[in-house]
């Protein structure tokens, strides 16, 4: 059993919503870790602060809105998927950190692969936030050809067709309301919550495969009725938010997500019933 800092917490603002604390004392009393896991409300203008007022029990920290630039501005070291996408969700304290990583991409791919969208030729990403940004890397490391990015602000999503260019896929961009139904083989909403796309949102689901709903509250979305009618299937953000979170408790654990943890598969099974159950 790992001894020395044990305590953990999810910040950003809003933060009360948050379903980490869940799943993370799920991890833990798997593992037999009496490590504690909490949540804080932290702005970006207040996250230096925060964090330089942080103590050696402290071993990490998991990072939701609006803190993932900011976090990754302030990193010692970023993980490739960090670097990619200027964002961090996983903050590793101890040593000569903090050291950045981001679990949303892995996080996703895996759950597109759960739900058996595996080596799709083009993927369809509605939004340009960080999110969205996440969403275009997951789309490239599940095998995606091409991607095409749905914005409200076409301009707001350029800094994705460069980061498309520079993984050797095309990201083309076009307006949200665009009612062109060009073909995909998966959807990735990374909108927020609640986003009600009337009847463009049928049209999409007619020319889309699954869909694949960041949100994980407040289900069926808008989005997820329209696939729904459509006949199509439609999945919410249980299983990336599941799984990104199995990888920051591997960071936590042994400072690399792509090192599996012993007895990941009770492990991962205490934190879906523990998530499913919420």
């Amino acid at each position: 059993m790992l001894t020395g800092p044990t305590r953990l917490a999810v910040w950003g603002d809003p933060i009360s919503h948050s379903r980490s604390p869940r799943l993370h004392a799920a991890a833990y009393r798997e593992l037999g870790l009496d490590w504690e896991y909490g949540r804080r409300r932290v702005d970006d203008d207040g996250f230096a602060r925060e964090v330089d007022g942080l103590d050696a029990a402290w071993r990490g920290l998991s990072l939701t809105m609006p803190l993932k630039h900011v976090a990754a501005r302030s990193a010692r070291t970023l993980d490739d998927d960090a670097r990619l996408t200027g964002a961090v969700n996983t903050y590793l304290l101890p040593g000569d950190g903090p050291h950045g990583f981001n679990t949303d991409v892995a996080g996703l791919a895996r759950a597109l692969d759960e739900v058996g969208v595996r080596s799709p030729r083009r993927v369809r990403v509605l939004g340009a936030g960080a999110t969205a940004t996440s969403a275009v890397v997951s789309a490239v490391r599940a095998g995606a050809g091409s991607v095409e990015v749905r914005a409200r602000r076409p301009e707001a999503a350029a800094a994705l067709v460069d980061l498309g260019r520079s993984m050797g896929v095309e990201v083309t961009v076009r307006p949200l309301d665009d009612d062109r139904p060009h073909t995909v083989d998966a959807t990735i909403a990374a909108l927020p919550g609640g986003t009600d796309l009337g009847v463009l949102a049928g049209v999409l689901a007619s020319a889309s495969g699954p869909l694949v709903d960041v949100v994980y509250g407040g289900w069926p979305t808008p989005l997820a009725q329209a696939w729904g009618g459509a006949g199509v299937a439609a999945h919410d953000g249980l299983g990336m938010l599941l799984h990104q979170a199995l990888l920051q408790v591997r960071v936590f654990v042994g400072g690399d997500p792509a090192r599996a943890l012993e007895r990941e598969h009770e492990v991962l099974s205490a934190m879906r019933i523990a998530v499913v159950g919420d």
